[in-house]
């Protein structure tokens, strides 16, 4: 049964994450510096502008926000990119295509078992204490079930937007420059470090009809709106099921056509 295969790989991941307990403890006391500036620089802008409320946001607000895309970033990202650039590089990429399982379904399983610990050892505890702190700013109703259902979703979305940029690997034969560009740019695009209400109004409206506010900004949009309209709810969630759709053919069709230009180094 493949459900038995694909949880075996869930808890193969998770057995293996808590392996590095020390690396997940190096990442939350990064995180917590990187809040500590982001506390320090968006009071600042605050303070500056000289009016409570900026694009709509007050600080309370833009400080929730930015607290919870850095907890979702740490629980969805996958660092698949590097995965796929090492498989390639040292040639592992063959016994790979080898394996009685197709190749992006095996490495997003193989990462799920990651899911499952950031999500208990960084969203989870970060969600609970601004629900706790901010005395119901996050609202707790149909928007908490449309949130988890909007993220499984922009999981998808940023999986295969990874996969993308991982196939290009079989292209360059190197990723490190070609994933770094593509981390910038899904992080500031998709709300994850400055919300996309900050944007201009014509690059936020180009910028809604890319792929990428569907992974960060579309989830916390729908979980820090304290009366979601059920018209907006469903566009939302439309949106987001479009391009999960579409990213998704696109990541196997180019994964299909560039599998005939694998060149392997090493092995």
């Amino acid at each position: 049964m493949k459900l038995k295969r694909y949880l075996a790989l869930t808890r193969a991941g998770i057995i293996e994450a808590l392996q590095f307990r020390l690396g997940s403890f190096v990442i939350v006391v990064g995180n917590l510096l990187y809040l500590i500036v982001v506390y320090f620089l968006w009071k600042a802008i605050y303070a500056s502008a000289g009016t409570k409320v900026v694009n709509g946001m007050t600080f309370s607000d833009t400080l929730i926000y930015l607290v919870l895309a850095t907890a979702l970033f740490n629980f969805m990202e996958m660092y698949a990119v590097w995965e796929i650039g090492r498989a390639i590089q040292s040639g592992k990429i063959v016994l790979d295509l080898l394996k009685p399982m197709k190749y992006r379904t095996y490495l997003f399983w193989s990462y799920s078992g990651s899911f499952v610990t950031n999500f208990f050892m960084t969203f989870l505890p970060t969600f609970i204490v601004v629900t706790a702190v901010t005395h119901g700013a996050v609202h707790l109703g149909l928007n908490l079930l449309c949130f988890v259902i909007s993220v499984v979703m922009a999981i998808i979305i940023n999986y295969s937007i990874d996969f993308i940029v991982g196939t290009i690997c079989l292209y360059t034969e190197s990723i490190w420059g070609i994933n770094i560009m593509k981390q910038v740019i899904v992080l500031l695009l998709s709300g994850a470090t400055i919300p996309l209400a900050f944007f201009p109004d014509g690059f936020r409206r180009a910028v809604e009809c890319l792929p990428f506010q569907s992974i960060y900004n579309a989830p916390l949009s729908i979980l820090l709106d304290a009366d979601p309209e059920p018209k907006k709810l469903v566009t939302t969630l439309g949106i987001q099921l479009i391009w999960c759709v579409v990213m998704t053919v696109i990541s196997k069709l180019f994964w299909k056509v560039s599998l005939r230009r694998i060149t392997v180094n090493g092995g």
